[in-house]
């Protein structure tokens, strides 16, 4: 939809606006270890619709549940990245409060962030992604060395952000960066590595966006690379085929919707020496800072912020009116 200022031109409400979607909460911040990235993406989306001239305010999640009931909001913008916001834990709240929210639901996200349960529906779906298994201080470090290959990647299973992530090569390496990981999650696990360029693919209320080759001058996407850096190059166009943008679309979407995802979101996924695809995560609710890759890729076909924003919170509309329409038949009208 078009962003209308509001008729002051100032940053005022706007009343077709606040009709439109009435009381606007953005929630960022609580207590994952993502809270830095959570609060950088809630400030610019908060600012993003004040400007647009929505009643909103933000909350931090870090002052409890109690706090956003007492702000009776109509529906909320979840700016939430990593455990506590991510992982259906909100979502089932906010359902049981009956507030509309944008992203995925409590399954979704639950599913999305856990990267074994979601590695094993896409194998079951027949979707290509690397070979992986579960680490634990039992565990034969020079056997998954053998089964997976080598290098692989160490990552906490419930964590975003690249955070506690690590490339090895050798056993001893493997197990310091299990103990290193182990720091971040009780559940950590290794991937088979793919040596190649790197995409992520943002979808938008069931549109796919164009993909962005990233490229880090360590050569892997680690949290300086995401957060710090600025010399980690986003490409855009992403140098594919207009074929091979083409597959990698279908293969994103098909990953995103296996698990019942629902709004938007972004799927990451490396390319093979061979050009074959392997995904590797979803996320359920992307980072929205100035270094985030789904507000460029929605730039690149003509989405400025602000119009994303009230884009991705025009998906909260469907479910109430989805609400509206299941009051109605129950009191038949």
């Amino acid at each position: 939809m078009t962003v209308s200022s509001s008729p002051s031109g100032s940053t005022g409400v706007n009343p077709e606006l606040a009709t439109r979607y009435g009381r606007v909460v953005v929630l960022f911040g609580g207590l994952s270890a993502e809270r830095e990235v959570s609060l950088k993406s809630g400030a610019a989306v908060l600012a993003a619709l004040q400007g647009a001239g929505v009643d909103v305010q933000g909350y931090d999640m870090a002052h409890g549940l109690a706090g956003l009931e007492a702000l009776r909001p109509d529906r909320v913008f979840i700016a939430m990245h990593g455990r506590g916001g991510e992982d259906g834990t909100l979502q089932g709240a906010l359902e049981l409060l009956g507030i509309p929210y944008t992203g995925s639901g409590v399954l979704a996200s639950a599913l999305g962030m856990d990267k074994l349960r979601t590695k094993k529906l896409w194998d079951i779906e027949g979707l290509p992604t690397p070979r992986s298994c579960r680490l634990a201080a039992d565990t034969d470090w020079q056997s998954v060395l053998e089964t997976l290959g080598t290098p692989v990647v160490v990552k906490p299973v419930h964590e975003g952000s690249t955070l506690g992530i690590h490339v090895v090569e050798d056993a001893q390496a493997l197990q310091d960066a299990w103990t290193d990981a182990s720091r971040f999650d009780a559940v950590v696990m290794a991937e088979r590595f793919i040596k190649g360029p790197e995409y992520t693919v943002s979808v938008l209320d069931g549109e796919v966006l164009p993909a962005i080759r990233i490229e880090a001058d360590s050569g892997f996407y680690d949290y300086d690379a995401k957060y710090i850096a600025n010399t980690t190059r986003y490409l855009l166009p992403c140098g594919l085929s207009a074929a091979r943008e083409a597959e990698l679309a279908e293969i994103s979407l098909k990953a995103f919707n296996v698990l019942g995802c629902e709004g938007w979101g972004r799927v990451d996924v490396m390319e093979d020496a061979d050009g074959a695809f392997w995904l590797l995560e979803v996320n359920t609710s992307p980072g929205m800072t100035d270094h985030s890759l789904v507000p460029q890729s929605a730039a690149h076909v003509g989405l400025d912020f602000a119009t994303l924003v009230l884009r991705i919170l025009d998906t909260t509309l469907a479910e109430r009116d989805a609400n509206d329409a299941s009051v109605a038949q129950q009191s038949g009208h």
